[in-house]
């Protein structure tokens, strides 16, 4: 349960092992940067991208022109979000030769790549550099958290600036009363970052007044209370330079929240109540009104998504770290730390089961506890191994050759399924195959992108010109705006199926399937994310199904 790193074990031996487990890391940082560089452009749009885009031009706008111009203070919805990824995506369009929908491809890379890195030190500093490699592995092969961090402009931010807060959090338990200028920097930087993205930010402050617990508990016992008063008032105090650079990072990636006092506070109460028109998802083979989720929805999915290796060890990792807590041979400062990290990868989980707010899109909305589920899971297979290799040594090549094997099992979903990892299903779930029928797959409508390029060189090679004196007509059953942007100016994109030439479906269950000539299938692992049918003179009345009661 200790770190594995201790001066009295620092042998020339164990330094070596360290510095290949470090030197692995990087490697592995550089491979997930090269793949992401080369496979960047596959991914589609979501059903918010367009949106976003839209965003972060009125945001631009209100800043150039010294807030005279407030649009994007009411904008949609999106004016109680941070638009600070979409800010930087719009200028960084404006320096960089693509085109805009492939710059916030790009730049989700590299959030990602930032999430992956900080998460790497994170662990690092709780569990060694064997947990550190570890856990980066365990991340980066979660096919979740990487599909969402090249298309997800609201949640893939949103994780990376919770696991640098939460960086910051594990530094000021290791340094406590004595935080040093760089805590307190990435304390403020993680928490500005954090709200800014999304007001749920807010529930660190939970994680470090409960994690801190034990640690405070401790100063009383052994410094007095007055003394233990003084020193924690001391500490809030140095950490008021860090607090006040969140607020103003908060109010640069999110105006609307620094306008009025109470905006955040109204940000709050508006996400704690469903804000739109209610609508039906698939959920374990059954369709259900998105604020009628069961409290299974969440554990089911979290369950039946992320790797198997990843589910074993955060099972024991949170067994093991409720156990130390009543241990008195594991110090305060340990206990704080994985209980703060317990209470990230949990508590969001066990509030929503309990709220039962209304669930959707799968666990996108929650994929901020992945990163430290992985720092858990990675702290507990270093665990295992110094253990194995203090008690019995000659199962540490098994232990490693069951860790091993349980890596690649999500890595060749990832390769089977690009670029729709975010999609994955484990093998306790039948992998996409059997979750077809049962949940919601490409739910976010990506393959339309890949259904559009494979149109367009359809028609090409067929040498199909459209009707003299108009464009090509698509009836898409999915997000609209996407599929316009994809096919490009020269298709009008619409509902209309009975005038389309062509209509482009989803492989959902709201999308019918036609009788007609398909003329572009895409498939992974033998299941149909979307179609194109060649529909002329067919008169399809509409493309959308009309489910079972």
């Amino acid at each position: 349960m200790s770190s594995i790193t201790t001066s009295a074990l620092d042998t020339p031996a164990r330094r070596s092992v360290e510095r290949t487990c470090d030197d692995l890391a990087v490697f592995v940082l550089a491979a997930v940067t090269l793949i992401a560089g080369l496979t960047f452009r596959d991914y589609g749009l979501g059903w918010d991208d367009y949106t976003h885009a839209e965003y972060a031009d009125l945001l631009l706008r209100m800043f150039g022109s010294g807030f005279t111009d407030t649009a994007a203070l009411s904008f949609a919805n999106l004016y109680m979000y941070g638009g600070g990824f979409d800010m930087v995506a719009a200028l960084l369009h404006k320096i960089i030769p693509l085109e805009l929908f492939e710059t916030r491809r790009l730049l989700g890379a590299v959030v990602g790549l930032i999430g992956l890195a900080v998460t790497w030190r994170l662990a690092r500093r709780v569990g060694g550099p064997l947990a550190g490699l570890a856990t980066l592995l365990l991340l980066a092969l979660c096919p979740t958290f990487y599909g969402h961090m090249f298309m997800n402009p609201k949640d893939a931010p949103f994780a990376v600036s919770m696991v640098i807060l939460m960086l910051g959090l594990v530094r000021l338990a290791e340094e406590y009363p004595q935080p040093s200028p760089r805590t307190v920097l990435i304390i403020g930087l993680g928490a500005g970052l954090s709200i800014g993205c999304r007001i749920l930010g807010g529930l660190a402050l939970v994680y470090a007044m409960v994690g801190f617990l034990p640690l405070l508990i401790e100063e009383v016992r052994t410094q007095g209370a007055r003394k233990a008063i003084h020193r924690f008032g001391h500490v809030v105090y140095v950490l008021l330079p860090g607090l006040l650079l969140g607020y103003l990072i908060m109010g640069l990636v999110w105006p609307w929240s620094i306008i009025k006092p109470g905006n955040p506070l109204q940000a709050l109460t508006y996400f704690s109540h469903f804000f739109e028109k209610p609508w039906k998802e698939m959920f374990d083979g059954a369709l259900v009104s998105v604020p009628d989720m069961p409290w299974s929805y969440l554990p089911t999915l979290f369950a039946l998504q992320l790797p198997e290796v990843l589910l074993g060890l955060l099972v024991a990792a949170i067994v093991v770290t409720f156990m130390s807590l009543s241990r008195t041979d594991v110090p305060a400062r340990r206990k704080t730390i994985l209980l703060m990290l317990t209470m990230a990868a949990t508590l969001p989980l066990v509030i929503a089961m309990v709220k039962r707010p209304a669930l959707y899109n799968g666990i996108r909305h929650f994929i901020f506890v992945i990163p430290p589920m992985t720092v858990l899971a990675g702290a507990a297979f270093a665990w295992t191994m110094e253990w194995l290799k203090e008690k019995h040594r000659r199962w540490q090549p098994a232990a490693m050759a069951v860790f091993s094997f349980g890596l690649l099992l999500p890595l060749s979903e990832m390769i089977r399924l690009h670029p729709y990892e975010y999609t994955h299903f484990n093998h306790i779930a039948g992998t996409v195959r059997t979750a077809d029928s049962l949940f919601m797959l490409d739910y976010w409508g990506l393959a339309l992108k890949q259904a559009s390029d494979s149109l367009r060189e359809e028609l090409v090679e067929r040498q199909e010109s459209p009707p003299q004196g108009r464009k090509w007509k698509v009836a898409v059953c999915g997000p609209q705006r996407p599929a316009q942007v994809a096919l490009g100016p020269e298709f009008t994109i619409g509902w209309d199926s009975q005038s389309a030439d062509f209509a482009m479906t989803l492989g959902e269950f709201y999308c019918k399937g036609l009788t007609a000539p398909v003329m572009v299938e895409i498939k992974r692992d033998d299941v149909v994310f979307a179609r194109v049918y060649d529909i002329r003179g067919r008169g399809i009345s509409t493309l959308l199904a009309i489910p079972a009661p």
